[in-house]
């Protein structure tokens, strides 16, 4: 589809989704064990993923199971690899408004998305100080989360090339520069200094041309029941239709999309490239008029 689209008339959309990583070695390795966290989530909220394919070449035993979040992680054992291994990804994802809001058990949230002490999203005193801010300032949950994602947007620049997978959220405040990764997880460490679950996302944004990060806050909404916020702060928006979930976490470190080991005499080089194409796409009916 070439054609510029009117995703405020849009009510469902189809995508393709295909990613290629490869690992390229300067000499034979043995024993390889790999995971990989690339699949988009299989269902999740009104997103519904209705194939999944993943090639290995060279072909290899691959094992899929799923982890304490409902993420789909799959196996790879190798025993010997020459020069080369390559994981190609394609799937196909559904995302329908019509489902309608999203819910989760409450139990599930209070277990895994409240404690603060994970090294990512750890607080230092700067953050501290202002989540005491928030907190006085905006009494509804609701309303901190949009103060909160709202907040991190205006005070960080967009930067690439200046923290890592391992920068923390406090470090990434204090320079006040970063990426969508850094952006989720000072949200979350603020939303968690606020009593205020929230949970890292990881998955793709159309449009983007990459990987993309963003935060899901976690609203009581019943005895057993919690709506699903999600917001982007990097683009200081509630998500829709255009992004795709992959995994979600307490932070990156839980949805790190390749992780292993292997024995061999020097470390590989990865290279990776992924797409996002619209298949299909449902508009709303147009209204009614009276004769």
């Amino acid at each position: 589809m070439n054609q510029p689209i009117d995703w405020s008339n849009v009510v469902a959309a189809s995508f393709r989704v295909q990613q290629t990583i490869r690992y390229d070695y300067p000499s034979a390795i043995t024993d390889l064990r790999h995971k990989l966290m690339i699949s988009p989530r299989a269902e999740h909220g009104n997103q519904i993923r209705t194939s999944n394919d993943l090639a290995v070449i060279p072909d290899s035993a691959q094992d899929s199971d799923f982890d304490a979040f409902g993420n789909e992680v799959i196996t790879i054992d190798v025993p010997r690899i020459e020069k080369s291994i390559s994981f190609v990804l394609t799937s196909d994802v559904v995302r329908d408004t019509r489902i309608g809001q999203h819910y989760e058990d409450t139990s599930f949230a209070k277990k895994n998305f409240r404690a603060s002490n994970r090294r990512l999203i750890r607080a230092d005193v700067n953050l501290n100080r202002i989540a005491a801010d928030l907190r006085v300032r905006y009494l509804k949950r609701e309303e901190l989360a949009y103060a909160i994602s709202d907040f991190v947007y205006n005070e960080m620049v967009y930067t690439h090339d200046v923290t890592d997978v391992f920068t923390t959220g406090a470090t990434a405040f204090e320079m006040r520069r970063g990426v969508c990764q850094d952006y989720a997880h000072i949200a979350i460490t603020l939303s968690r200094l606020c009593g205020l679950a929230a949970r890292y996302v990881s998955g793709y944004l159309i449009g983007e041309g990459a990987t993309h990060a963003w935060v899901e806050f976690l609203i009581p909404s019943g005895p057993n029941e919690t709506r699903v916020l999600s917001l982007d702060p990097t683009n200081d928006c509630v998500t829709n239709l255009k992004y795709i979930v992959v995994g979600i976490g307490r932070d990156y470190d839980d949805v790190a999309p390749t992780s292993g080991f292997f024995t061999g005499k020097s470390a590989g080089t990865i290279t990776s490239c992924q797409s996002v194409r619209v298949t299909d796409l449902t508009y709303a009916a147009p209204a009614l008029t009276a004769a």
